[in-house]
């Protein structure tokens, strides 16, 4: 069964660091763009982070510009969210999303194939 599970999240004082890791099982997800989309309670979703297939190239919101770093390690079917300096504002559940038409590299969820089901981040002292 393909899947996007993501792990990584809990409770980090501000200016903290947490890593995000989004690992696919059941396809290849080299073959896929990624992006990282967040929720807080009562917001919409929102993309922060999006890497490319073949490029991996690098898109940030101007939010986390300089704190998030994405990568992807596709010798383990990986992508991972490096955050640095968090905020109490950072604080949402992270879901991983994955497309082939390439939207996601625009924060656009809507030719997702795959989604995660999320990952808790609570920056709080």
């Amino acid at each position: 069964q393909a899947q996007l599970v993501e792990s990584g999240g809990g409770l980090v004082q501000p200016g903290g660091s947490l890593r995000l890791s989004c690992a696919a099982s059941g396809f290849t997800l080299e073959y896929y763009c990624v992006a990282w989309f967040r929720q807080a309670p009562g917001k919409e979703r929102e993309g922060v982070a999006a890497i490319g297939r073949s490029d991996g190239r690098t898109y940030y919101a101007d939010s986390v510009k300089g704190r998030f770093t994405i990568s992807r390690d596709n010798a383990k079917n990986t992508v991972y969210l490096q955050m640095n300096n968090l905020e109490p504002e950072d604080s949402a559940v992270y879901f991983c999303g994955a497309d082939t038409y390439g939207s996601s590299l625009y924060f656009s969820p809507a030719n997702i194939d795959y989604w995660g089901k999320g990952t808790l981040v609570t920056v709080s002292s």
